[in-house]
């Protein structure tokens, strides 16, 4: 039987990677509404101080931890202190994520590399740092931030393509894995979102006009909007929650319909 209480996170403890901010930030902001006691890690100090000073603005105390989610040994150290200071970890997000807009052609495989360190090879880390203590708990959800890029290729961005739709196998595959478990690993695939790492791509030109780009976006999503963070909230409460117990394996995109939607037919 529905009870609203299902989309309650009390007393669960939450781990969002690279939530001192941005998309991060959102859905850790959303999650300690839902009642969830939030931990955060950013690779940047400064960046880490100043998201637990931005959190407790909002009311919220949340435990911010400086580490590098591309190394193991740091991602151990985390998980354990995180145990020790706050409890095991019930949610996971795995938000942590680089892109780089370089041609493929002029791209350098270190560059490449990095990329899909930060955005395949951490969410894997992390995801096997967390999982024990979620099977000796007897539940678990993992949430992997992937994005259309799951889906669709676009020029300039071959690294971070490659990696999210990995990333979106990952998903898959840590559910066959760990479902037996009561374990639900599923991922959020966002549309173009108004972020600080977009905000090139919505500068207002010299001449007044919107960025070419911006115009493209708006033209080819059904909402002719770019999202918000904000537009993440409820899909990531709703995967954290007992409401999704039998959600398992998918990757829900949130996207304003770019991906159901062909485009305008030209005038």
């Amino acid at each position: 039987m529905f009870d609203s209480k299902d989309f309650r996170l009390d007393g669960k403890v939450a781990l969002v990677t690279g939530a001192s901010y941005g998309i991060g930030f959102a859905i850790a902001t959303a999650f300690a509404k839902a009642g969830a006691k939030i931990c955060f890690c950013d690779l940047n100090p400064e960046k880490n101080a100043k998201g637990v000073e931005d959190y407790k603005a909002l009311g919220i105390d949340a435990h911010g931890y400086v580490c590098n989610v591309t190394d193991e040994a740091q991602v151990k150290e985390m998980i354990s202190k995180i145990e020790e200071e706050v409890g095991t970890i019930d949610i996971l997000v795995n938000n942590a994520g680089i892109i780089k807009r370089i041609p493929m052609t002029d791209m350098s495989a270190e560059d490449f590399r990095m990329v899909i360190d930060v955005d395949l090879n951490a969410p894997f880390i992390v995801s096997k740092a967390v999982i024990p203590g979620m099977i000796k708990k007897g539940h678990g959800k993992i949430i992997n931030i992937c994005s259309m890029m799951s889906e669709l290729g676009r020029e300039t961005v071959s690294a971070y393509a490659a990696a999210k739709g990995g990333l979106k196998m990952l998903t898959k595959n840590i559910c066959s894995e760990y479902g037996s478990y009561n374990i639900q690993c599923n991922g959020i695939g966002p549309g173009y979102i108004a972020t600080p790492q977009t905000a090139p791509l919505r500068e207002i030109q010299p001449d007044g006009s919107r960025h070419p780009f911006d115009q493209f976006i708006t033209a080819k999503t059904p909402a002719e909007r770019w999202g918000t963070p904000e537009d993440l909230q409820g899909p990531a409460v709703f995967l954290a929650s007992d409401a999704s117990n039998f959600v398992n394996g998918h990757i829900l995109y949130v996207d304003g319909g770019i991906l159901a939607y062909i485009g305008k037919q030209p005038q």
